[in-house]
């Protein structure tokens, strides 16, 4: 902090370069390397290098800042100790930062954290308060305690000490690759782009800066468009490392005084194939937040056609929630345009399932959800690979509406892609005598239809569920209108060759789905 000595209390280029290059952070932090990208950079015909912040002994780039800040306090606010608000990567890297220089931390995190954010701080020595609903309310108490006890708090962006000490990746970046073009930068309240923009800008302006926003939390976006930071209304929590409702006003002015070249957002669908290439071609596991800065990448290039350049992203964390991985796991096809989900309306007679998948062809099906509703129509939701994006979903949709079929394109409905998918079914109007079965299905084109010419033009099927999790075979559950013909329905699922078992005692499906006389 003594390195800023502006009278105005603005701080100006030439302190912001001496900061950086006096910058202590090295005491604790790592030089983390900048790596290529093999696969992504064939695929995109251009040079695709990332800055792996997550080597950080916190796995963020988070600390950088923090210790810079922290590290500067004079001997009196040591002594008092520091405290911040923050429910991520900040608080590890205050928590972190404090004990390595001895000094005592306290962090406010919102009472619904998880646990193993909890944990993270309590390893690195910080003490944990956990007030409020949400990050806004353990700010404010995390302010009021700074006030009553005489902490230094130590905020995530907006101080031109933070600022400096995430610039240190700019000056890294400089050092490891000097012939960079453009630089994606993911932006949360603004401070790795600040600081990144405030040193190259004035070393090398040439390189282009994109700042790469979330469209649940693109604050910059809408100061950009006014002038002045600005309070979102709402942000989204997929991408908690950036979800903050206003930009800071110290980054917003270093963004508006060395001219941010440009600024991109990008939905989860997005995020999450993003995620999937770093796994793919990196072998490493990123919060969304850490990949946000790819995932603009990749639709930057796409949508102004670059070529044979030298692109950087940041890895800007892997604070990753295990259990979080299932969801990107459902939509990274989503957001490469690998999959389409459609709804459609079908006759309810014998032969419709299998009509319907006949007018698809042998494209694969990766879902398919169905429950009966009456006796004229079914309502049915449906996953299609895709193997050459957007074009092909449109034609598809067009062959089933030319072949009669009622279609509905929910591949970018939320709602539908995150609840109404999963919720399709209940009970049949009216009492239906069923017998339900698991199957086991070979991954394979035909797969489905296999199972619909040898069971569906036979016998009604009155609910059906499958979806594709990427093994070498798919789960299905599925039931039947029993009916005195029993003999020959087993010999027709016995000569199917699929795997099966009867779960038409199983409880759950007696008390969610089936009527009763």
């Amino acid at each position: 902090m003594g390195l800023f000595q502006s009278s105005n209390n603005i701080t100006c280029g030439a302190e912001y370069l001496r900061a950086i290059l006096r910058s202590p952070v090295y005491e604790i932090t790592k030089t983390t390397p900048l790596q290529k990208m093999e696969k992504l950079s064939l695929k995109f015909k251009n040079i695709i290098l990332v800055k792996r912040e997550d080597y950080q002994p916190v796995h963020s780039f988070k600390l950088r800042g923090a210790y810079s800040m922290i590290v500067g306090l004079n001997k009196a606010q040591k002594l008092r100790g520091v405290i911040t608000a923050s429910a991520g990567n900040h608080a590890q890297g205050v928590a972190y930062s404090a004990d390595k220089l001895g000094i005592k931390s306290l962090i406010v995190m919102p009472k619904a954290t998880v646990d193993i954010k909890v944990e993270a701080v309590h390893s690195f020595g910080g003490k944990v308060i956990l007030y409020g609903n949400n990050f806004d309310e353990a700010k404010s108490e995390a302010l009021i305690l700074a006030e009553q006890y005489g902490y230094t708090f130590i905020p995530p962006f907006d101080h031109p000490a933070i600022i400096a000490g995430q610039a240190t990746l700019a000056m890294e970046l400089l050092q490891q690759d000097a012939h960079i073009d453009r630089v994606f930068v993911p932006v949360g309240g603004g401070g790795l782009l600040a600081g990144i923009i405030v040193l190259l800008k004035q070393l090398i302006p040439q390189i282009k800066i994109i700042a790469v926003e979330s469209e649940d939390s693109a604050c910059l976006k809408a100061a950009l468009k006014v002038g002045h930071p600005v309070n979102l209304h709402h942000v989204g929590l997929f991408a908690d490392g950036v979800a903050v409702k206003c930009i800071g006003i110290e980054t917003f002015r270093l963004c508006q005084q060395y001219l941010l070249d440009d600024i991109i957002t990008v939905d989860n669908d997005a995020i999450c194939a993003a995620m999937k290439d770093l796994f793919e071609d990196m072998r490493a596991i990123a919060e969304p937040s850490g990949a946000l800065a790819l995932a603009g990448m990749k639709k930057y290039i796409q949508q102004y056609n670059i070529k044979n350049e030298r692109l950087v992203h940041i890895l800007s964390g892997a604070n990753v929630n295990f259990h979080g991985l299932r969801y990107v796991s459902e939509r990274c096809e989503l957001g490469e345009q690998k999959e389409a989900l459609l709804a459609a309306l079908i006759p309810e007679q014998h032969g419709s399932f299998l009509k319907f998948c006949q007018t698809l062809g042998s494209r694969s099906i990766t879902e398919f959800s169905y429950r009966y509703v009456n006796t004229n129509i079914a309502n049915i939701f449906i996953g299609v690979r895709l193997t050459y994006g957007l074009q092909e979903k449109i034609e598809i949709i067009n062959q089933m509406c030319n072949a009669g079929y009622e279609i509905i394109d929910f591949s970018d409905n939320e709602i539908a892609k995150l609840h109404i998918r999963y919720m399709i079914g209940g009970r049949p109007l009216k009492y239906i005598e069923e017998r339900l079965f698991s199957f086991e299905f070979p991954e394979a084109p035909g797969a489905l239809l296999k199972f619909l010419q040898n069971l569906g033009t036979h016998w009604n099927i009155s609910l059906f569920h499958y979806r594709s999790h990427g093994t070498d075979y798919g789960r299905v559950l599925a039931s039947f209108e029993s009916n005195d013909s029993n003999f020959c329905f087993e010999k027709d699922l016995i000569n199917l060759g699929y795997s099966f078992h009867e779960e038409t005692n199983n409880p759950a499906f007696h008390f969610f789905l089936r009527n009763y006389k």
